[in-house]
């Protein structure tokens, strides 16, 4: 199965791993699951790194090498997934987290996230 990574879950791996929790863990290291990241995450992790978020204290460009480095899948946005978004309910107003819901559903991803409010969202969507 491939699994979308949410942004958080992809800095957690990269940086806190004992924030993950142990659903997430074996979700992620299961041989028969594909990693993949979305370049929406890594636009996220630009734009709030750059505006000092506390959260989001990663270099991008050493998030998307180590990302890569260890087998994870880049996923593009396309117009296709910018249009998906216009067919969601509007439970959260986040574009980050809305275009990575329309791309797990474009795509047939699962998408893996902490957050409650993306966790409204129809679809293939799974807490962790």
């Amino acid at each position: 199965m491939k699994l979308l990574l949410d942004t958080h879950l992809l800095l957690w791996a990269a940086g806190e791993p004992d924030r993950l929790s142990v659903r997430a863990r074996s979700l992620m290291e299961d041989q028969d699951n594909a990693l993949v990241f979305s370049a929406a995450s890594l636009w996220e992790v630009t734009i709030k790194a750059g505006l000092g978020r506390a959260d989001f204290q990663i270099n991008p460009h050493l998030l998307r090498r180590g990302l890569i480095e260890n087998g994870y899948e880049e996923l593009a946005v396309t117009g296709q997934h910018a249009l998906a978004v216009g067919q969601l309910p509007d439970v959260h107003r986040d574009p980050f987290d809305r275009i990575l819901v329309a791309q797990a559903t474009v795509e047939g991803l699962l998408l893996l996230t902490h957050d409650p409010l993306v966790q409204a969202y129809p679809g293939p969507i799974t807490a962790v």
